[in-house]
This record gives C-alpha cells, sequence and structure tokens, in this order.
C-alpha cells in the first residue's frame, strides 16, 4: 500500500514539476549612463515574446532582470554568481559591456550555464568560457567591411579615431590591416577616453592632418553624440573629410538627435531599424508595442531578440531536461532568419555570422534613418585567432 501511494504521489506530482518556468537571468546596465543598453535589451526580449509566446516546450520562460548600473564588471559578477546559486537560472544572458562580460564568464564556466551574450562586442569575449555563445557582433566583424568598402571607394589614407578600451582597439586594429592590405594608409591614430571625452581637440588634429577619411568608433548614445557635434563645429565636411565609422556612431536610438549634421556619414553594421524585411517589419512593430519610451529598436535589441529565439530552441528541444552541455550543443549550431537577415553561429568560436551592411544616413519622412545600399555576407569575426 505505502508503494502505491508513492507511486499515486509521483504521478500527481509530475505534471506540477513539468510546468516549473525555465529562468534565464539577464545582466546588464538598466541605470545610469548606458541605461539604454538593457532597455533596449529588454525591449527586443519582450518583442519575441509578443510575437510568438513564452512557452517553448511546455515550458514557460522567466526572465529575471538584474541590474549593473554599468561598467561595472564587479557588479556584474556578483548579480551573475547570486542568479546561478540563490534564484537557479538555467542560463545567463544580456552582458551590454566586455568588461561585464568577462568577469562573469568564470561564473558560466563553474556552474555549466549556457550564457547568451547579447552585446559585448570585444572579440576574446567567447574565448572566456565554453558555455559563452554571442548573438551581437564583434568590432572587427563589422570594421573589417567598412575598411574594404572604404578601399573600393579610392579613400587612400584615414586617420583613426576610437574609444581607448578593448572594442575600440579592436576596431583600431581591424581597420588598419584591413585597410592597409588593401593599399590604404592609416596616417596616424588617437584614442580617446571611455568618460566625458572633449572630443574638440582630437577633432581639431584630425582637420588639421587633412586625412581623405575619418574612422570612427565610439560607444553608441552620449558620445556618439557629442563626436557628431564637434565634428559639425570644427568643419570636418567642409574641409573635404569624409566620415566612416562603425554603426555605434549613428545609432537608432540616438540618430534623431544628431540631427542635419549626421546627414550622409556612412557606417557598417549588422541592423539597421530600415531593414527591408518581412521579419524586420513584424519585430518594429511589435517592438513598438513593448518599448517603454525608445522611438525604434537598435543593435542592442535585436541581440535581445535573437539571443531570446535562441534560448527558446533550447527549451522547445530539451523541454524538462535543460542541461548546460546539451543546450550548448544546440546553440553552436544554432541558424535562423532574424530581423537582421540570415545569422548562424560557427560552432568552432561560438560566434554569430552574418551579414554586415554598408549604410548611408538619409532624410526619410522627416526621420533620420541609417539605409542599407551594400552589403557583406556571411561575414565571420575576423579578429579570432
Amino acid at each position: 500500500m505505502k508503494k502505491l501511494l508513492i507511486a499515486a504521489a509521483a504521478l500527481l506530482a509530475a505534471p506540477v514539476l513539468a510546468q516549473q518556468p525555465v529562468k534565464v537571468g539577464v545582466v546588464a546596465p538598466f541605470s545610469g549612463v548606458a541605461a539604454d543598453f538593457g532597455r533596449q535589451m529588454q525591449a527586443g526580449i519582450d518583442a519575441f515574446f509578443k510575437l510568438h509566446g513564452d512557452t517553448f516546450g511546455g515550458r514557460k520562460i522567466e526572465v529575471l532582470v538584474r541590474d549593473t548600473g554599468g561598467p561595472n564588471p564587479e557588479v556584474a559578477k556578483r548579480l551573475a554568481q547570486e542568479l546561478v546559486t540563490r534564484d537557479k537560472v538555467d542560463f545567463l544572458a544580456g552582458f551590454g559591456f566586455t568588461p561585464e562580460a568577462l568577469a562573469a564568464a568564470p561564473v558560466a564556466t563553474e556552474a555549466k550555464k549556457p550564457m547568451v551574450v547579447m552585446n559585448a562586442a570585444t572579440s576574446i569575449v567567447t574565448e572566456r568560457s565554453p558555455y559563452i555563445v554571442r548573438f551581437s557582433m564583434t568590432l572587427p566583424q563589422v570594421s573589417a567591411p567598412m575598411a574594404t568598402w572604404a578601399a573600393k571607394q579610392g579613400i587612400k589614407n584615414v586617420y583613426t579615431l576610437v574609444t581607448d578600451y578593448a572594442p575600440g582597439l579592436d576596431a583600431e586594429k581591424q581597420f588598419k590591416a584591413t585597410f592597409e592590405a588593401a593599399g590604404g594608409k592609416v596616417v596616424d591614430s588617437v584614442r580617446t577616453p571611455l568618460r566625458n571625452p572633449d572630443f574638440a581637440p582630437y577633432v581639431q588634429r584630425i582637420k588639421d592632418a587633412k586625412p581623405d577619411a575619418v574612422f570612427i568608433f565610439v560607444p553608441a548614445g552620449e558620445q556618439s553624440v557629442a563626436f557628431m557635434k564637434a565634428f559639425e563645429e570644427r568643419g570636418l565636411k567642409e574641409a573635404g573629410i569624409r566620415l566612416i565609422a562603425t554603426g555605434d556612431l549613428t545609432d537608432d536610438d540616438v540618430l534623431q538627435s544628431m540631427g542635419e549634421p549626421v546627414v550622409g556619414v556612412i557606417s557598417s553594421h549588422h541592423y539597421s531599424a530600415a531593414h527591408d524585411s518581412p521579419e524586420n517589419k513584424a519585430f518594429v512593430k511589435a517592438f513598438r508595442e513593448v518599448a517603454k519610451g525608445l522611438p525604434r529598436p537598435n543593435f542592442m535589441a535585436v541581440g535581445g531578440y535573437d539571443g531570446m529565439a535562441a534560448i527558446a530552441q533550447v527549451v522547445a528541444k530539451l523541454g524538462n531536461a535543460i542541461d548546460g552541455d546539451k543546450a550548448m550543443e544546440i546553440l553552436k549550431h544554432v541558424k535562423m532568419t532574424s530581423p537582421r537577415g540570415p545569422i548562424e553561429i560557427d560552432p568552432a568560436t561560438r560566434d554569430i555570422v552574418q551579414t554586415v551592411y554598408i549604410r548611408r544616413v538619409q532624410k526619410v519622412g522627416g526621420e533620420y534613418w541609417n539605409i542599407e545600399f551594400d552589403r557583406f555576407p556571411a561575414v565571420k569575426d575576423p579578429g579570432k585567432r
């Protein structure tokens, strides 16, 4: 009789256990100067749920948001540890900044939890843990196509300006390598502080050097707006110096605030809110329905969307048996059509392979947009050793 009662109790408990949610801990800045990093990611995740629901393989996905106030690697590591040990998450996700992703990497390794990076863009990130997979981009991945494109346009000499931290150094190194291999010359380089730079003296130095063009990487947001103001005030456009950049400079989230000076700027990036596809139109519509105070999605939003789409694939396939190693085997072979276009994960590096677009800022219908006019398909990260 006792055995029968135990068996009956187990049968009754099984449906309850099957309904336990899959927990995803999202670690990103939701306050401070980079608050929109986290807000864009979360809106991208919410847009995915809006379009596809939040239940896969009989399991509801529950998102636990944690704010680093970053960039703050120490806080990111502590939050990741708490999510794993206290909240028992099945996945870690988010990570707006490289230092935060690097700090959390050992936590993912020790706990054997898949860590889905939705932004942090330095090449080395995926090398720091076998449990990291990236659904954003790397700076070398978007810098190399810009260098190739610039050389083909007859640009002979370029001055580079990048923010002095790992993504900026990646962008500078890769642009120079690709551009000079194509016959161009980087005449000089300057690196600016990560916090509160005054761009005016740097921009004046570039103007005095009289290059054909200046290649820029600065973090999306306040710095991109500040750089464009200095570029306009110092009259580089009138001096005939072309501006080419990674897409962070003309980020969709701040593009409207830059105004007329940004028209004509050429950038290379993997996503534009103006991308013309049925998937992106549906994504933009859903984003606007769920986002609070954000006018349009940017590249962090699409990273959030695609990262959650990949997690949903894992949950649909594994159901009640979420296992870190099995999950990683699925994540390493993800291939899908994203709002940005076709994407897949390179199983050897756990990094994304995707189309990189060359875009020009244009004013359409009274608004500023990054309009794609050329593309480099199936680009891998050239920064990987």
